[in-house]
């Protein structure tokens, strides 16, 4: 089973010496990049839901333990030595960039992602886009028995 909740794990996992006790995919495998962003057929919504609760306790419990100027280290940033605060207001920013569905509506115009030009995914071409849409689109058709629905959410 993928991780969907990666970046919390991550963030208050390993850029804190406190990873998180499950196994994670990693991000250096360019061929699953992004593939942590939907669920599969083979998931269910109880595995899918467990984990990221477990992502939350263990996220709070990084929290409880240290002070907001507890340093970290995350080493795919340019300014890799961090604090608890810094992690704190980014993981804020980005849930409320993703839950605000912003990011979804910018990826639709070209594709782009990111929050600053510097840091953005480069433009993949119309051939890339299909694909990565087709592979997303079988997922949610086998696990709905190809009706065509999600399964409610909870």
């Amino acid at each position: 089973m993928r991780d969907r909740s990666g970046p919390q794990s991550r963030y208050f996992g390993e850029v804190f010496d406190r990873p998180f006790p499950e196994p994670l995919p990693r991000w250096d495998d360019v061929g699953e990049r992004g593939a942590d962003l939907w669920a599969t057929e083979h998931e269910t919504r109880e595995e899918v839901i467990g984990r990221y609760r477990r992502v939350w306790e263990h996220s709070d419990a990084t929290i409880a333990a240290l002070t907001l100027d507890s340093p970290g280290f995350v080493p795919w940033w340019p300014r890799p030595d961090v604090q608890l605060f810094n992690i704190l207001v980014h993981m804020l920013t980005e849930t409320g960039r993703h839950v605000g569905h912003a990011d979804i509506l910018r990826e639709q115009l070209d594709g782009s992602t990111g929050t600053a030009a510097e840091y953005a995914t480069a433009p993949h071409d119309a051939a890339f886009w299909e694909a990565h849409c087709a592979r997303i689109e079988r997922a949610a058709a086998a696990t709905s028995g190809g009706r065509g629905d999600a399964a409610p959410t909870p």
